[in-house]
């Protein structure tokens, strides 16, 4: 079950003016369930993208990241499809993603290579492009504004929910919306992060901007997350703008600061999106906040969270509720840090102060660190005293039910 995580109310997403979405039941691998998905962008829409760094990235991230180029960031439509990663599948994965795009261009009246293609599922099996030509006519048809939960909901794979989130900021008293879906629960780790996600707002926002808000958007959010330390081959995420609110912004100050209010919406969307991954990480039962303090450097602090937040055997504990906490400094200890003090380093459960000068605390108590292990929800903070950099990193702990998903995922 997802920790605290519950599917979004369609209520509580906001249309994005200017943009469609609609999905249809392609049969792309299991009968009967939405996986195609096919957003309309407006002329004059921008878009900016993140992609793997997977050297085996998949063909629709390879097309993608053409399509962009070739239309200078100006797209008129993404295709998204779940049941086949079109990944591992040389010369021919790359003519069928451009098929698809054909096929959708041809239905919504654009040119081929302003269609941005999205996969997700199977690595190692080429598109069904006929099933999936064919469910392209339905969702155009299906084109509507108000579609964002059952667009969250045709991007699944192995997530048991759909994820979805929307704002709404004020700028100059024009409201501008902000809207956003993400799919993934399992081969999450930065490097991107999220599997799929798009972002979209109403604002018109430059080019040059737009870049930058989704670079920093991801590191605060889909690049500060990990399930189980696997880089998927077809992570993406887009943010796009439609510009049909009216309200124009070139740099974060513009708009009255009306561009700062945006980004931050675009950065709290990120990281809810990012966060209801981990919830719902495969077979996930804990959701553990790791937090890196007075490093000396960020790039330090990172080192440390990742060793914590990637190590089965800290997430196996957690998953047992088993306060074996020198699991923690060991992770610590491997992390890549040489000239690591340990002497100087504090380890907080929670409110619980376990480790104070690289040694167990006087204070500390076995039933003060199980009482916090037995909680849904957990922050382990890590003192080095060692400057001033920090970061936070999202995990889930590791499960049975995690092996038994992955053994069972093609079946």
């Amino acid at each position: 079950m997802p920790v605290n995580l519950v599917a979004p109310d369609p209520a509580s997403l906001h249309a994005v003016a200017g943009l469609e979405l609609g999905t249809a039941r392609a049969g792309i691998r299991k009968p009967g369930r939405r996986d195609l998905l096919v957003v309309r962008l407006p002329a004059g829409a921008a878009a900016a993208g993140v992609f793997t760094r997977n050297r085996f990235c998949a063909a629709p991230v390879t097309l993608c990241r053409d399509n962009l180029s070739a239309t200078s960031g100006a797209p008129r439509a993404v295709v998204i499809n779940t049941g086949c990663a079109n990944a591992g599948t040389g010369p021919l994965g790359l003519a069928n993603a451009k098929a698809v795009c054909d096929a959708v261009a041809s239905a919504i009246g654009c040119r081929a290579e302003e269609v941005l293609p999205m996969s997700t599922g199977v690595i190692l099996e080429h598109l069904p492009v006929d099933r999936i030509r064919a469910g392209v006519a339905p969702a155009v048809a299906d084109l509507s504004a108000g579609n964002w939960a059952p667009a969250a909901e045709a991007i699944m794979t192995t997530d048991t929910l759909p994820k979805a989130a929307s704002r709404r900021v004020d700028v100059g008293g024009q409201p501008v919306t902000v809207t956003g879906i993400s799919k993934g629960a399992g081969m999450i780790r930065p490097n991107m992060a999220t599997m799929l996600g798009l972002i979209a707002t109403d604002a018109a926002i430059g080019q040059e901007l737009l870049s930058r808000w989704v670079r920093e958007a991801a590191d605060v959010s889909f690049n500060r997350i990990t399930v189980d330390g696997d880089t998927s081959t077809n992570d993406t995420l887009l943010l796009i703008a439609t510009g049909a609110s009216g309200v124009r912004v070139q740099t974060p100050q513009a708009s009255g600061g009306g561009g700062a209010a945006i980004r931050a919406a675009v950065i709290e969307i990120a990281q809810v999106l990012a966060q209801a991954i981990v919830r719902d990480g495969e077979g996930a039962t804990k959701f553990i906040t790791v937090t890196v303090e007075n490093a000396g450097t960020a790039s330090e602090a990172a080192a440390a969270a990742y060793a914590i937040a990637h190590s089965p055997l800290v997430k196996t504990a957690f998953f047992a509720s088993d306060p074996n906490l020198g699991r923690i400094l060991a992770a610590v200890g491997h992390s890549g840090i040489d000239d690591l003090d340990v002497g100087l380093i504090d380890l907080y459960l929670d409110d619980v102060h376990v480790v104070t000068g690289g040694g167990r605390h006087p204070g500390y108590r076995e039933e003060d660190g199980q009482r916090v292990m037995k909680q849904a929800e957990i922050l382990v903070r890590v003192v080095l005293n060692r400057g001033d950099a920090a970061t936070t990193v999202w995990t889930c702990d590791l499960s049975h039910d995690y092996v038994s998903i992955n053994a069972d995922y093609r079946s």
